[in-house]
């Protein structure tokens, strides 16, 4: 049985999450390996975390995570290459803005329920929230 290094079995996955979100066919016949290796990696890939849209064919199925990454990475696209980043992933322009409205909604959820309980938000900057992620991950 052939092993490959943490590196190439990472870029390998990479091609799998957003924001390029490929098959799995696709992904294995491009880098000629078997796909239930890649099913393999990609499911050890979610263990650790990761965000990693399901079995599923459709995009409605994708996990929330996955759905939260393509809202942000699209939310600085002009429409032009909104339409362009929704064809390459095969999305529509709608379902992009049904999952943003819903996160917002989401928000609004959150904050509406955090008033009712006398509770205040603290907002933890993005660095420090990563860095917090990063320090949990590592003592597991």
């Amino acid at each position: 049985m052939k092993q490959y290094s943490a590196e190439r079995k990472a870029a390998v996955v990479s091609k799998l999450l957003p924001p390029l979100n490929r098959s799995v066919s696709e992904v294995s016949q491009e880098e000629g390996l078997a796909v239930g290796t890649l099913y393999q990696w990609r499911d050890k890939a979610r263990l650790k975390g990761n965000i990693v849209p399901g079995n599923k064919q459709t995009t409605d199925t994708w996990p929330a995570e996955a759905r939260l990454a393509t809202v942000i990475e699209a939310a600085s696209l002009s429409a032009t290459e909104l339409n362009r980043y929704c064809r390459e992933k095969g999305l529509y322009v709608e379902q992009v803005v049904a999952w943003r409205t819903a996160c917002i909604e989401g928000q609004r959820s959150a904050h509406a329920y955090s008033a009712e309980a006398g509770r205040s938000f603290h907002v933890m900057p993005v660095a420090q929230f990563i860095a917090c992620r990063s320090v949990s991950e590592e003592g597991q």
